[in-house]
């Protein structure tokens, strides 16, 4: 329950601090006062759409704070739990400020909130029935839309929604893949074509790496050999080969040691140098005798380069990239072969159809009885409502393939006198009628809701006399149940209200272009006062303020 409302710089309030009490609370005053104004910082405070034009004229920040009583809410307090948002027990405090350089910012229990945390927690708190909600009735998306919620169908109509959507989609990408079976089956041809030229190339990145190596040894044959016979000419084959002079001057100094031990020293480098000079000898015939002089071995590595350049510029790329286009090409070629399965493609849909129509079966079934139940309770009310004899029926009209909404359009229909066929509501109320249809239609739902605070914006419009001290009634026995708040311009719903505030608006003496709004909370005599105003407009007799009274004295209506 709504316990504490404070407005601070919001569009003509300057400063508005409110306590809310518990039964069937009405708001009246003259046209332009500012009535919505309290309705707009609900909505602003429950994560509603806001921007500067809300921000009081030359203030800097606009800021509206709700404080709620949640004892009766654990589902609200297990969700402030587990978002980390929770505060005092018992009670849930939101706020809102906006800039007025149009930064706005959430705030639960004095933790930071985005606007749909502001939102969500909003839900749990108030339903607020616009004064335009009769107009939006006229549609069929909002019929079934109130349907589901009297039906309690949100998650159900949510899941429905959802398989519809998941079939859909199978059933397009089956129709794509029909569409284009054709080129598909080209492109698989193509590439099961290239697959087979490129496996049989057998190309590897290592084949390339040794073919380049080898096709340079082959290329420079010729050098190589005789650039090994110099070296072991040089080496050890001529006469004065170098390990033969080393070792004539090895001899030399070996037989002078003995005079000079200094020697020592060079004879043992000169030994190293002997050994190394051998092996680079062993190494140089070996590798002369291994050296591959066969024509025909350098001619098949050309004509293997030739074979891998030709390919790659066949595919456009280079050699080293041959053995990744191989695996794309056989990867395009999987998911070709997965999607050729059009029998899966069937199946896939047809379990995707089923599993919707299951899901839309059984929420026509909870659609079905609670549009008879509905149908019953709205068409009693009109009863009541100067529609004697009326009658209010909820069609459901089949959808042969059905749609996101399910398998039937959810229509409203109505007779507004007895013996009239039932007709769309659209084509057959009037304005008063539809008016009063509607209150009927959102007192009746309400009741099914679980947010603890109800406000009525203006919804008794279009109404009066004896149908309005009925509506009034209707809200009087709905706030023995709920925290009701009702926008009204009607001296008889005013008088069936628990509680009355007047708002009122006044121009600043020192400034004539400020504009405040402020809301006072009135007594006996202030509200005979007010409702003696809705009587009579601006001139107020002794006989309207009689009348006043007198209506405040009755009261509503007992059960």
């Amino acid at each position: 329950m709504l316990t504490h409302l404070s407005i601070r710089d919001f569009v003509i309030v300057d400063e508005i601090d409110l306590d809310f009490s518990p039964g069937f609370t009405v708001l009246s005053g003259e046209t332009g006062a500012g009535k919505s104004i309290l309705i707009d910082a609900l909505s602003l405070v429950m994560g509603g759409r806001g921007d500067v034009s809300q921000v009081r004229y030359h203030r800097d920040r606009a800021e509206i704070s709700a404080l709620f009583d949640i004892s009766l809410l654990p589902e609200l307090a297990e969700w402030l739990t587990n978002n980390t948002l929770q505060g005092d027990p018992g009670a849930c405090l939101l706020r809102r400020t906006i800039d007025a350089n149009g930064r706005s910012r959430g705030f639960i229990n004095g933790h930071t909130a985005t606007l749909q945390q502001l939102r969500n927690a909003g839900e749990y708190l108030v339903d607020i029935h616009g004064q335009h909600a009769h107009q939006s009735l006229l549609r069929s998306a909002v019929q079934r839309d109130m349907l589901d919620a009297y039906a309690d169908n949100g998650e159900l109509a949510k899941a429905a929604k959802s398989a519809y959507q998941h079939w859909q989609r199978l059933y397009q990408q089956r129709i794509a893949w029909e569409q284009n079976s054709a080129n598909y089956q080209q492109e698989r041809e193509l590439l099961e074509w290239q697959q087979h030229e490129l496996t049989n190339l057998n190309f590897s990145p290592e084949e390339w790496q040794t073919l380049q190596t080898d096709h340079s040894r082959l290329s420079h044959v010729a050098s190589l050999l005789e650039a090994v016979e110099k070296g072991l000419d040089v080496l050890s084959e001529n006469e004065t080969a170098a390990i033969s002079q080393i070792n004539a001057v090895v001899v030399q100094l070996h037989n002078l040691l003995d005079y000079d031990s200094n020697l020592k020293t060079a004879l043992d480098l000169l030994a190293s140098a002997q050994v190394e000079l051998q092996e680079s000898v062993y190494e140089l015939k070996h590798y002369k005798q291994h050296l591959d002089l066969d024509p025909h071995c350098l001619q098949e590595i050309e004509e293997r380069l030739a074979t891998v350049h030709a390919a790659a510029r066949k595919y456009r790329v280079i050699p080293d990239e041959l053995p990744g286009l191989l695996i794309k090409i056989t990867s395009r070629l999987v998911e070709l072969s997965a999607g050729q399965a059009d029998d899966a493609f069937l199946e896939n849909e047809i379990a995707a159809k089923n599993a919707y129509f299951k899901l839309a079966k059984k929420l026509s079934k909870t659609r079905e009885k609670a549009g008879q139940l509905l149908a019953q309770q709205v068409s009693s009310s009109m009863q009541t409502l100067a529609m004697e004899g009326g009658q209010f029926s909820v069609a459901l009209l089949p959808l042969e393939q059905g749609n996101a909404g399910g398998l039937e359009q959810v229509e409203f229909q109505v007779s507004a006198h007895k013996g009239h066929p039932l007709k769309p509501l659209e084509k057959v109320a009037s304005g008063g009628e539809l008016s009063r249809i509607s209150l009927a239609i959102q007192v009746i739902t309400s009741k099914t809701g679980t947010a603890p605070t109800l406000i009525f914006d203006e919804v008794d419009v279009g109404i009066g006399g004896r149908v309005a001290e009925i509506v009034g009634n209707l809200l009087k026995k709905l706030g023995e149940e709920r925290q009701i708040l009702c926008i009204t311009h009607l001296a008889q719903v005013a008088s069936t209200a628990d509680q009355q505030w007047q708002v009122s608006k006044s121009t600043d003496q020192s400034n004539s272009k400020q504009v405040s709004s402020r809301i006072t909370v009135l007594g006996k005599q202030g509200r005979i006062e007010e409702i003696a105003r809705m009587l009579g407009g601006m001139k107020i007799t002794e006989t309207t303020r009689k009348h006043a009274a007198e209506m405040l004295q009755n009261g509503p209506v007992k059960k």
